[in-house]
């Protein structure tokens, strides 16, 4: 079957046109901004508190501003999981609803995040949309690596890319 040279040439210009995002279902990420140091304490704000002895933990709820150095994640609820022998050690964070995590210029919103602090690790689910220099990624899932300053998008990822000015 021949190939129809005007045809391939006008899907191919077509598909160059479309940012790469659009046909990607994971794009790694920089998240340089994105940084912290997870041996600093961990400063919890919010409307009330429930602790359970029992299984240890500790639930936040409304308006809830978690900080660990010039990190932030906001929330309408945080669940606290202590670990180690003595409970004392704060092992994972579970935020619910209208969770927003911010350092400098970047942004990140999510429906959840669990930011595991042993691993250094935040992972945003649910229409997760990322900010940062005036761009934006979107998608179903987020992980970022706190150490590192890098990320992923998992999902069915969207962005607009932007070229650069000469």
């Amino acid at each position: 079957m021949p190939i129809n040279l005007r045809a391939l040439t006008a899907i191919l210009a077509m598909a160059a046109l479309m940012p790469l995002s659009t046909f990607a279902q994971g794009a790694a990420i920089t998240f340089g901004g994105i940084r912290a140091d997870t041996s600093l304490p961990v400063e919890v704000t919010a409307d009330q508190l429930n602790v359970s002895q029992t299984d240890g933990t500790a639930t936040f709820t409304g308006n809830v501003l978690i900080g660990q150095g010039d990190m932030r994640l906001s929330a309408d609820e945080v669940l606290v999981e202590y670990g180690g022998q003595d409970r004392t050690r704060i092992e994972r964070l579970h935020a619910k609803g209208g969770v927003t995590l911010v350092n400098g210029s970047e942004a990140a919103e999510a429906q959840e995040a669990v930011y595991s602090v042993t691993a250094g690790e935040v992972v945003m689910t649910g229409s997760v949309l990322l900010t940062q220099n005036g761009s934006t990624i979107a998608g179903e899932r987020l992980v970022v690596d706190l150490a590192s300053g890098t990320g992923r998008m998992e999902g069915r990822v969207k962005t607009v890319l932007q070229p650069g000015a000469n």
